[in-house]
């Protein structure tokens, strides 16, 4: 779902991309034997969790915007799904605002629930490539290039390419792609992309976005009733403070 348009608060900027001769034969090399060693690992890197930098939570599932406190936004999307990107644009005003405020912090977890019900890995190498973008700081931007290369029809797989996964990590600048190529080649965290999966299906979820606020899911949000639903949960969160320190 979201925050295309990435929130202000990620303040990173990008850089001049610069294309150098010896970076291009490196990284064919790159391609050429990480497609060779992906063969032999790609089932343990299935199972095993490699977590992204920075991710948070009890369980290392989530990928914060800015983390601030009191009140935590959780947004379950799903980089196939046309509706998590419609949802994501619909909300990237109003969380960039939230943002803003100091008061809320914004945990981005991926989900491949569309592969679940379209057949395909897209989401899935989608979601290990955003992960791989995280490693270097860059979840937001290289999902704003996701969201703008999805297909039309779900049901269309076209996520699911190396290529386009390497020429979205140039769109979405400042990524070393000596770093990031063996990373998706690799499947460096399909492990931990599908352990969220498995955490969305065991809370009942079925189809993504999902939106939380403290671990409370929204029924039917809309960004008025997030406002007025977060603006609440910073009242509660500000009155419990006070008598903390006033008890304490």
């Amino acid at each position: 779902m979201t925050k295309s348009n990435a929130p202000k608060a990620a303040k990173r900027r990008g850089g001049r991309w610069r294309p150098y001769v010896g970076t291009v034969v490196a990284l064919a090399v790159v391609f050429g034997g990480s497609a060779v060693i992906g063969a032999h690992v790609r089932g343990t890197k299935e199972t095993t969790v490699k977590v992204p930098t920075g991710a948070t939570g009890t369980d290392l599932l989530g990928l914060p915007v800015k983390p601030t406190i009191p009140v935590a936004l959780t947004v379950y999307e799903d980089l196939r799904s046309p509706a998590s990107k419609a949802f994501a644009a619909q909300y990237a005003a109003v969380f960039q605002k939230l943002l803003a405020t100091g008061q809320v912090e914004i945990d981005y977890r991926l989900v491949t629930q569309s592969d679940t019900a379209n057949g395909g890995r897209g989401a899935l190498v989608a979601a290990n490539a955003a992960a791989c973008a995280q490693d270097q700081g860059r979840f937001q931007e290289y999902v704003a290039q996701v969201w703008a290369a999805q297909p039309t029809d779900p049901k269309v797989d076209g996520l699911d390419s190396q290529k386009l996964l390497k020429e979205l990590a140039k769109k979405a600048k400042k990524i070393d792609d000596a770093k990031f190529v063996p990373c998706v080649q690799g499947s460096d965290h399909d492990g931990w992309v599908r352990k969220s999966q498995q955490a969305f299906t065991a809370s009942g979820f079925t189809a993504a976005p999902v939106l939380q606020i403290n671990g409370a899911t929204v029924a039917d949000p809309s960004p008025a009733k997030l406002r007025a639903q977060v603006k609440q949960a910073v009242a509660n969160a500000e009155a419990a403070a006070t008598t903390t320190t006033t008890t304490g």
